[in-house]
């Protein structure tokens, strides 16, 4: 491993005293950091700059806080007045840590089952010299995967309590650097220059750097503080934007991690993803055996009799929960509806019993209305019904107080042995490792909207680096503007533990169709994740293994096009059987889907042929000799 260094060096800057210079690199050595700490005009100022194998990513930054300060004395029983400052003036460094870890740990629920948590860090130590005993902490850690970089505020001995009125820290990146911008959780992307921007921008943010860099500025280890958006400080520079307008912390108190990846190629932001989760706690829950992650189907008719046809399908292809959509409980958007009552058309007993029986569990909607007025009082009764988990609708997020509160839920769920999915704006910053029965969210512009296929390629290296994601898949639905091979794709392309199909859809409605297959079999989680193709808005791949097993989903865009996929994630030179799901208007089904075998060999090229909005979807398994009448895949055939 390569070791720590820290160097000190005299700057001129500002015409002022001389700056301390610390530098941390990542094991590896690849992500860097550089921290100066100096003077200028006689208030305390602290810059950071990260690069990637020496080139630079972010440029010296300002870090810098606004706080009120509430000190309680305890010797005269009396409590100072509040005083707005820039907290950063008077501080005075008084000492470092040098910080490090290399781990592994399993994680049953992700994208990856083995997690290295490994970094190299610092921890800067501050006081205030104006008496008031207020102190501030500011750690950096260099991952592998990218740098991250929070505050926190030790303990004060006259029981001090702050309010944090604003995070102007700043991410400044190289001239020419451009980003997909969109205004909220479930919005789509626009390419723009990091200027004239008229709103601030949901993060995670992905950026593309001149030369050929790509970075992304995340969030992590958000519990009980605002979203940090960011807002476009001035040509070039980002900042961030919190929700609140005061947000009060008592010490100790450790911030939300921001994150800055990047990587020399854009696929390397998602396959690098686990920043977020290292960010986080170790799980707090002592047994995880009632938490299974799986495929789920809704019921929007409520009634037993649907129930129950429902549960029939599910069982039928290996789908494990039914979701009761809203209303099961009466008039959603009404604080007066009590969400521990049953509308008469439903036999709850008799359908959790059923679904028992058949192996698929049973999920409920409930609205923000039912969980602010009854919170936690739900759960027991829940669990007493014999509910496996339950979604969350409309939660309000941003603030403080709805951060604190929509965590706290989770908590109090998993005390009931509940797993929980929340929609709506909510999005991920790595909650899910600590109490992994936070299986997915959505925050996402997904399918019920009917996005576009271009659209759906640029999601995998935008919102799903931060986490998982409920994308909603549709399937039968005549609004669907992409093909249904692209549809297919979908389970592989966006990573939930907790994966829904069929959106939109009810067995009356669903046609057997061969391809259906696919989603009976596609696996939730996985051991390996590699992104094959990554041609933001044009063409996305990614391979995903399961045991010896890979599957695979390849998007296109609007337009019809070809493109070669490697094969390089498969074992050099092993045989696989590919069964593989092309559009093919010759097919004479419902939904004109091609599924076909082929012997393939580790790292032969994959040529397709995609439809306009079409896609692929293909699944590997090691060839057995039981496998002789499955023909190889010829340098001729196009898929």
């Amino acid at each position: 491993m390569r070791k720590l260094f820290y160097s000190l060096m005299l700057l001129s800057l500002c015409g002022t005293l001389a700056a301390q210079r610390y530098d941390v690199s990542s094991p590896s050595g690849r992500q860097a950091a550089q921290v100066d700490v100096f003077s200028e005009n006689g208030c305390m100022r602290v810059t950071y700059a990260t690069s990637l194998d020496g080139r630079r990513v972010v440029l010296p930054s300002a870090i810098d806080l606004e706080i009120d300060n509430h000190v309680w004395e305890m010797a005269t029983g009396k409590r100072t007045l509040p005083k707005l400052e820039r907290w950063m003036d008077n501080l005075k460094l008084v000492g470092i840590d040098a910080t490090t870890r290399d781990t592994v740990w399993h994680n049953a629920y992700g994208e990856r089952s083995t997690v290295r948590d490994a970094y190299n860090g610092l921890v800067l130590h501050f006081v205030k010299e104006d008496g008031s005993k207020c102190a501030l902490d500011i750690e950096f850690r260099a991952y592998d995967e990218g740098i991250a970089w929070r505050f926190s505020l030790p303990m004060h001995p006259d029981a001090l309590y702050h309010r944090v009125k604003a995070d102007n820290s700043e991410f400044a990146f190289p001239e020419g650097t451009e980003a997909w911008y969109h205004l909220w959780a479930q919005s789509t992307f626009e390419r723009l220059p990091l200027e004239g921007w008229t709103d601030e921008c949901e993060r995670p943010l992905t950026l593309e750097l001149p030369g050929g860099l790509y970075a992304a500025v995340g969030e992590a280890g958000l519990v009980d503080f605002p979203r940090g958006k960011l807002r476009l400080l001035r040509p070039g520079v980002l900042a961030v934007a919190l929700n609140d307008n005061g947000t009060d912390l008592v010490t100790p108190y450790a911030m939300p991690w921001r994150v800055i990846m990047a990587s020399d190629r854009l696929g390397g932001l998602l396959e690098q993803n686990d920043i977020f989760l290292n960010l986080n706690e170790a799980s707090a829950l002592s047994d995880e055996s009632w938490i299974k992650p799986g495929k789920q189907i809704r019921e929007t008719r409520l009634t037993t009799e649907n129930s129950l046809k429902v549960i029939d399908f599910a069982a039928a292809h290996g789908i494990d929960y039914m979701l009761y959509d809203w209303k099961w409980y009466g008039p959603a958007y009404d604080f007066a509806t009590d969400a521990t009552t049953v509308i008469d058309a439903i036999d709850l007993p008799r359908v959790i019993a059923y679904g028992a029986s058949k192996g698929v569990g049973v999920w409920v909607y409930v609205n923000q209305h039912a969980l602010q007025r009854q919170g936690a009082a739900l759960f027991p009764v829940y669990e007493k019904w014999g509910l496996k988990g339950l979604k969350f609708g409309f939660v309000q997020f941003t603030s403080q107080h709805w951060a604190s509160w929509v965590h706290g839920l989770v908590r109090d769920a998993a005390q009931h042995h509940l797993m929980v999915n929340i929609h709506d704006e909510y999005r991920p910053t790595g909650y899910s490792r600590t109490y992994p029965n936070l299986l997915t969210q959505e925050g996402v512009y997904g399918n019920e909207e009917f996005p576009s296929a271009t659209h759906d390629t640029q999601l995998p290296f935008t919102r799903m680096i931060c986490g998982a994601a409920d994308y909603t898949v549709c399937y039968f639905d005549p609004r669907l503007k992409n093909t249904h091979a692209h549809q297919l794709a979908l389970p592989v392309m966006y990573f939930s533990p907790l994966q829904t199909l069929y959106w939109y859809d009810t067995p009356e409605r669903i046609k057997e169709v061969p391809e259906m297959e696919f989603f009976d079999k596609v696996p939730v989680v996985w051991d390996d994740t590699k992104v094959v193709n990554e041609n933001m808005g044009v063409t996305a791949a990614i391979a995903r293994r399961s045991g010896e097993d890979w599957w695979l989903g390849l998007l296109g865009n609007d337009e019809a096009q070809y493109v070669t996929l490697s094969t390089d994630f498969l074992v050099p030179g092993q045989r696989y059987v590919m069964q593989v799901y092309t559009d093919d208007p010759s097919v004479e089904t419902a939904t004109h889907v091609a599924v076909r075998q082929f012997v393939v060999t580790g790292g032969q090229p994959l040529p397709f042929a995609l439809q306009a909005r079409g896609g692929a979807a293909a699944w590997f398994r090691p060839w057995t000799k039981a496998d002789r009448i499955v023909r190889k895949l010829g340098k001729k055939i196009c898929l």
